[in-house]
């Protein structure tokens, strides 16, 4: 499994938020829905991304940006422009004073704004929830990170358009899945700029002693691994291994190792029925009482109660 590949392997899209917004000058959309990312394609007209701290971004046709949540920033026209509505979590629309739009900016299925023709047309889809593995990638994302199209091209913008307005049976599945692959499509794209700042585990991918191990860890997380069987199949000795995971990775391998069973555990907590002695065998722990007692060493909370908080 390749790191872009990890990023949504788990936590796909599930019923994301997708809609195309269109607006007429001047406008402008304040969004505090604390969600963990959301990406907007610019397909006509001119648009401004400004968080409340740092410099705010200009995007034109054809760009993509993806805001990291949870801040919070305005999408306008314009610097300057008031903001008209207000975006709050679970994709609950309001004026700015709270009051509910109550629908008045429906254009009809998954099309919100000021009319269908508008001259600034946006295709923007929020993931709901954070997932665990995801995140080891998206912490080493900025608050806004802008794609301009002369840096990247997207066959999908296309489609999309002519998906997200439809109106059929499975439509949603389709719409996750195309937003699963225009994420992946743009971090691919972002990593390989020389402004990018990856995780360090995301480079030593490419290392020939390093990346096989990553793979083989995160490949098979349950395996009994220890450094010294790592170190075998990277046909170098334990030590040399040790030094070198460590210095590339940032920290040494069972530790790694530990980190992600733990955030598979996360995910399949939220996202199964499993039992905790099933989900031990999954990721590697010889117990539940093992796992338990691993889990909220890592994340403060038991097992249970992480998969309460998620059902809620």
């Amino acid at each position: 499994m390749d790191a872009l590949t990890g990023l949504l392997e788990g936590p796909r899209a599930r019923g994301a938020f997708m809609i195309r917004a269109c607006f007429d000058p001047p406008w402008a959309v304040r969004v505090e829905d604390r969600a963990p990312l959301t990406v907007m394609l610019l397909v006509r007209g001119d648009a401004w991304l400004l968080p409340d701290r740092g410099e705010g971004i200009r995007l034109r046709a054809g760009d993509l940006a993806v805001a990291r949540g949870p801040d919070p920033y305005t999408c306008a026209d314009a610097p300057g422009t008031e903001p008209q509505a207000l975006i709050l979590p679970g994709g609950r629309c309001h004026h700015p004073d709270g009051r509910p739009l109550n629908g008045s900016m429906d254009l009809g299925v998954r099309t919100w704004g000021d009319r269908p023709d508008s001259g600034t047309v946006l295709l923007i889809g929020t993931y709901q929830m954070r997932g665990e593995i995801g995140g080891r990638l998206l912490d080493a994302l900025p608050p806004l990170l802008p794609l301009g199209a002369d840096v990247w091209e997207c066959p999908l913008t296309p489609l999309l358009m002519e998906e997200v307005g439809r109106d059929a049976p499975g439509q949603e599945v389709v719409l996750d899945r195309l937003l699963d692959l225009l994420v992946i499509a743009a971090l691919r794209a972002w990593f390989a700029r020389p402004e990018a700042e990856p995780p360090a585990w995301y480079g030593a991918l490419s290392d020939p002693v390093v990346g096989p191990v990553l793979r083989l860890l995160q490949d098979d997380p349950a395996r009994a691994w220890t450094v010294a069987g790592l170190a075998e199949k990277a046909g170098v000795s334990r030590a040399a291994l040790a030094r070198r995971f460590t210095r590339l990775v940032g920290e040494p391998p069972m530790s790694y190792l530990t980190g992600w069973r733990l955030a598979l555990a996360a995910d399949r907590l939220r996202d199964t029925d499993d039992t905790l002695a099933a989900l031990a065998r999954q990721v590697g722990y010889g117990s539940a009482f093992a796992l338990s007692v691993a889990f909220k060493r890592a994340y403060g909370v038991s097992p249970q109660e992480w998969r309460n908080r998620a059902a809620a």
